[in-house]
C-alpha cells in the first residue's frame, strides 16, 4: 500500500476517534445533568413521603422542589440537619414531623435513606432507604414498603431509654426499637441496624441542641 494511502488511514482513524470521543462526552454531559436532577427529585419524594407531606401521585421534579421548599425548614445542629415539616394550613409553632439524613455502608455499596420523627424525636413517623446497591431479591428488600412500614411507631429508645435500634431475625420477641430483618440478608440487616444506631445515638444528642 503507497504511504500516501498509509497516512489517510491514520488521519481518518485519528478524526474517527476524536469524534466518537466528543460525542460520548457530550452525551455523558447532557445525561448526567439529568440523573442528578432525577436523583435530586426521588431523594426529595423520599423525604416528603417519609415526613407525612401530601404530594400527587404524578409530581415533576419541579412540582417536589416547589412542595419542599414551602413546606420544609432546615435547622442545622453541630452534628445532624434536622429538616422539619411545616402543614401549609397549620398556625403551630411546631413541626408536625421531624426528618434526618441517613446513610452508612451497606453489603456490597452506600446506603442512603431518611429517618422521619414525630415531634417528640423518639417516635418513627416513616424510613426511606432510597439509594443502595443490595443484592436483588435479598437485601435489596431494605428498599421495599414491607419492611420500611415496619418502622412506622416505632421508637429509636431501648424500653430503659438508650438509643439505638435492633434488627432481628423473623419472629423474635420484638421490641418499640425493633423489626424484624429480611430472610437470607442478614448481613445487610446487621448494616442497617447499625446506620440506625448511630443515627439513634446522634439525634439523642443532639436534642438539646434541637431544641
Amino acid at each position: 500500500m503507497p504511504k500516501n494511502n498509509n497516512f489517510r488511514t491514520i488521519v481518518f482513524a485519528t478524526v474517527l476517534g476524536l469524534c466518537c470521543s466528543l460525542s460520548l462526552v457530550l452525551v455523558n454531559l447532557q445525561t448526567g445533568t439529568l440523573r442528578e436532577a432525577n436523583e435530586r427529585a426521588e431523594e426529595l419524594r423520599n423525604y416528603l413521603f417519609a415526613l407525612d407531606v401530601p404530594v400527587a401521585s404524578g409530581a415533576g421534579a419541579e412540582d417536589l422542589l416547589a412542595i419542599f421548599d414551602m413546606s420544609i425548614r432546615i435547622k442545622e445542629t453541630e452534628s445532624l440537619t434536622f429538616y422539619e415539616y411545616y402543614p401549609e394550613d397549620s398556625s403551630s409553632n411546631l413541626p408536625a414531623a421531624v426528618a434526618v439524613p441517613l446513610s452508612g455502608p451497606g453489603l456490597w455499596g452506600r446506603i442512603d435513606g431518611v429517618l422521619a420523627m414525630e415531634p417528640d424525636l423518639k417516635t418513627i413517623k416513616g424510613v426511606r432507604f432510597y439509594k443502595q446497591s443490595e443484592t436483588p431479591g435479598l437485601g435489596g428488600e431494605i428498599g421495599a414498603e414491607w419492611f420500611q412500614a415496619q418502622f412506622n411507631g416505632k421508637s429509636i429508645l431501648s424500653p430503659d431509654g438508650t438509643p439505638g435500634f435492633t434488627i432481628g431475625k423473623s419472629g423474635e420477641v420484638r421490641n418499640v426499637n425493633s423489626v424484624d430483618g429480611i430472610s437470607g440478608a442478614t448481613m445487610t440487616s446487621d448494616r442497617v441496624e447499625d446506620i440506625l444506631t448511630d443515627l439513634a445515638v446522634m439525634v439523642w444528642k443532639a436534642r438539646s441542641q434541637y431544641e
